[in-house]
């Protein structure tokens, strides 16, 4: 394949993943009204695990038994896999799914900042610093129209800083599992995941006492199927071939995803004047991930 083939290709998963968390709001926004926070992100690792062991068993690939690994797959799980969808989740009891995905859409902005404490963001030429101001004045606009009194201040903060783990997590993900396949610390974070949620959610949620309706069931298995088990082997082959910075910029493409999802599937109210702030940020996504003349195919940031 050659390099702008495979630019393409790598580029056509970062918009799947913005398809596939974009959708996530929507899950976990049916998941919380029928399951307590910790029981629904437990469950969803515990069934993505499953159907990620599956796959890796078909493949032939072994999971690692060494402490350092699974070290790694504990700061992983906390980062990207239990607090972030735990404030989400949280955050979404209050928070429209509509306004909950511009909310956590400041991840590239985090990894953008973040890429110079950890000395591997690129220098800060004219087009990525664009790009984070268009998207900024992207989310900016949205925000403004959804009406920031779609929750409490609280809620919509700990969204906000969901965005923020994300980002960090991309950095230790990278550097931690930069020579294992996708797969393999996609089911680790899910394992850690599982082992630390789901007792925690039976001692505080009692989840026997539930009762999840059909729409509750739906937006689990969605979330931990399409969202979580699907998306994790993306973002961690992206995280190699497209860095870090332009991985996380697909927080920018699923604003308009998860927003549009918020109305057609839950009826949420998503205003036309909308569509210039969706146009600034699509345009900031692609100043980001534009790659600038003589450097290589991929490069990651």
């Amino acid at each position: 394949m050659g390099g702008m083939e495979r630019r393409g290709f790598e580029l056509a998963l970062l918009g799947v993943l913005a398809v596939l968390w974009g959708s996530s709001f929507a899950f976990i926004h049916l998941g919380v009204q029928g399951f307590g926070p910790l029981t629904f992100i437990g469950l969803r690792c515990a069934i993505a695990a499953v159907v990620l062991y599956l796959v890796m068993r078909l493949r032939g690939i072994t999971m690692p038994r060494d402490a350092a690994s699974w070290r790694a797959f504990g700061i992983q799980a906390s980062l990207a896999t239990v607090t972030p969808f735990l404030l989400i989740a949280w955050g979404s009891q209050e928070v429209a799914s509509a306004l909950a995905v511009v909310l956590a859409s400041t991840s590239p902005i985090f990894a953008f900042l973040l890429g110079f404490l950890f000395r591997r963001a690129e220098p800060p030429g004219w087009r990525k610093g664009l790009g984070v101001t268009l998207g900024i004045a992207g989310v900016a606009a949205i925000v403004g129209h959804q009406g920031l009194g779609g929750g409490s201040l609280w809620h919509m903060l700990a969204i906000v800083f969901s965005g923020a783990l994300f980002a960090l997590s991309g950095y230790t993900g990278l550097s931690n599992f930069q020579d294992k396949d996708p797969i393999v610390p996609a089911l680790g974070a899910q394992c850690v995941g599982l082992c630390v949620l789901l007792p925690l959610g039976a001692i505080f949620e009692a989840p026997w006492n539930a009762t999840p309706s059909a729409s509750a069931w739906f937006g689990l298995f969605g979330l931990a199927l399409f969202s979580t088990a699907a998306a994790s082997v993306i973002w961690f082959r992206l995280l190699r071939t497209l860095g870090v910075v332009a991985t996380t910029s697909q927080a920018y493409l699923r604003v308009p995803i998860g927003a549009a999802i918020g109305v057609f599937l839950l009826g949420e109210a998503f205003p036309w004047a909308a569509v210039a702030g969706t146009a600034l940020v699509m345009a900031g996504v692609a100043l980001m991930t534009l790659r600038a003349p003589g450097r290589t195919p991929i490069q990651r940031s």
